[in-house]
């Protein structure tokens, strides 16, 4: 097509949700619907039709006006349900367009879709609040825009609109007050379980990075699901199963499992993953969420390394852009995917991204491969252990204490001597001055009498 837009029309598509257009406009360049496809797909829809445009942003329509009746044209040839634009499309421009369109025909930008997907995988009530708060968040500078719309009722019912006052706007920061209040209780309740776990002697790992990067995959090859069941009583949130799934925002909330490590007890924890062009007020709705990934020990930064090194340059910026400002622990790059690359590759790339990706541990969730190197990695990277050596008279406090720092610590070694028992290991700070409290109360057994 001419003036910088491409259209495409699926001739049979095969899917069964409803049927949508995708559509994106670009400054400069060619503009990539790849994303917007699998984001659609995500959501439940079937992507029948496809439009692109290259040229600044009409204030009216986002598209030029005369492209905005070229996909007009492309949505009932391809008998389409909704359009969906990849661009922050403001109110007014939402309603400009789907009043040039077939009748019944839904308007989606790209944040409502993303609130949408998180709308269906919301199963938790903390992901429920935080997708609330996130869609009362991208609503509320809308409001007046619709309520000026809706007085002028040129289309009632506009975008779900209802009747608008001006109490709406009211109503919308007090619901919003609501759930962070919420959603601050719930934090301060996972917050001490997190310091529960530490005090335990369990080094918090936080997996992070791009959706789709195989971070699920991840989880489950490096979890030790025998463990998980035996500390079920320890940890009633610990999930038996990391779904995984090539599909975009397989996870949502959290899930924490236990990772079989040589030394350490680490509990690691998958989440939501990022992805280009968030808003700060989307980010920051599912900040309890991210806590898990800001107040870890440690971070494992997942990156699809089958895509090209630009792909993976910029998610990298996106994903440090996303962990920058709160992130406190150590961030190790993770290369994953790498039975998907062509020899040679991997050093290429590796060379062409160490000024975003220092060293980083090349793995395949899939196949294993590299995995007991990222391991070694993780017991390395985690916050330095103390070495302790503890001498103790055999009694039933000394043994009880011996059982306890196994539990809490890595025993090196273990000796008896005639009536003495010497335990020499390594924790965590913490463990390490709460042992040495217990050693000093253990009391030597009394003598047996003759």
């Amino acid at each position: 097509m001419s003036d910088g837009v491409e259209l495409h029309v699926d001739a049979e598509p095969t899917g069964e949700g409803r049927r949508a257009v995708v559509a994106k406009r670009v400054d400069s360049g060619e503009a990539d619907l790849s994303e917007i496809g699998q984001l659609a797909a995500a959501a439940g829809y079937e992507v029948v039709g496809e439009l692109t445009q290259t040229r600044t942003e009409d204030a009216a329509f986002m598209f030029g006006e005369g492209k905005v009746a070229e996909l007009r044209d492309l949505v009932r040839r391809a008998d389409a349900e909704a359009v969906i634009i990849d661009n922050d499309v403001g109110p007014y421009q939402t309603f400009n367009v789907g009043g040039k369109l077939p009748e019944g025909v839904e308007v989606v930008d790209r944040f409502t879709l993303i609130l949408e997907i998180f709308g269906q995988r919301a199963n938790t009530r903390k992901a429920q609040l935080q997708v609330e708060l996130a869609e009362l968040r991208y609503e509320l500078p809308r409001a007046e825009a619709k309520a000026s719309l809706a007085k002028r009722d040129e289309r009632p019912g506009f975008m779900g609109l209802g009747e608008y006052d001006e109490s709406v706007e009211r109503d919308i920061k007090r619901q919003i007050s609501e759930i962070r209040d919420e959603l601050a209780s719930i934090a301060e309740k996972e917050e001490a379980r997190r310091e529960q776990r530490r005090d335990s002697g369990f080094d918090l790992v936080a997996l992070a990075g791009y959706t789709n990067a195989g971070k699920s995959t991840l989880m489950r090859r490096l979890a030790d699901e025998l463990a998980v069941d035996e500390n079920a009583e320890r940890h009633r949130d610990l999930d038996t199963t990391a779904e995984s799934q090539d599909m975009l925002f397989t996870t949502l909330g959290t899930t924490t499992r236990r990772a079989e490590m040589e030394k350490r007890d680490v509990l690691l924890t998958d989440t939501v993953g990022f992805i280009a062009d968030l808003p700060h007020w989307l980010v920051e709705s599912f900040e309890s969420t991210l806590d898990s990934v800001y107040r870890a020990d440690l971070v494992l930064l997942v990156v699809d390394a089958s895509e090209s090194v630009e792909a993976m340059r910029e998610k990298l910026v996106t994903s440090h852009d996303t962990l920058y400002e709160r992130n406190e622990a150590p961030v190790v790059t993770v290369f994953n995917k790498i039975d998907r690359l062509e020899p040679g590759s991997l050093a290429d790339k590796r060379a062409a991204l160490s000024g975003v990706a220092p060293d980083p541990i090349a793995v395949s969730a899939k196949t294993g491969a590299g995995v007991a190197e990222l391991r070694d990695r993780v017991e390395a990277e985690l916050p330095d252990w103390e070495r302790e050596r503890l001498v103790l008279p055999v009694s039933d406090e000394a043994m009880s204490l011996v059982s306890w720092v196994h539990d809490h610590g890595y025993v090196a070694e273990e000796t008896y001597a005639g009536d003495q028992v010497t335990v020499d290991f390594e924790a965590k700070p913490s463990i390490v001055a709460r042992a040495r409290a217990k050693a000093a109360d253990v009391s030597t057994p009394p003598e047996e009498s003759v």
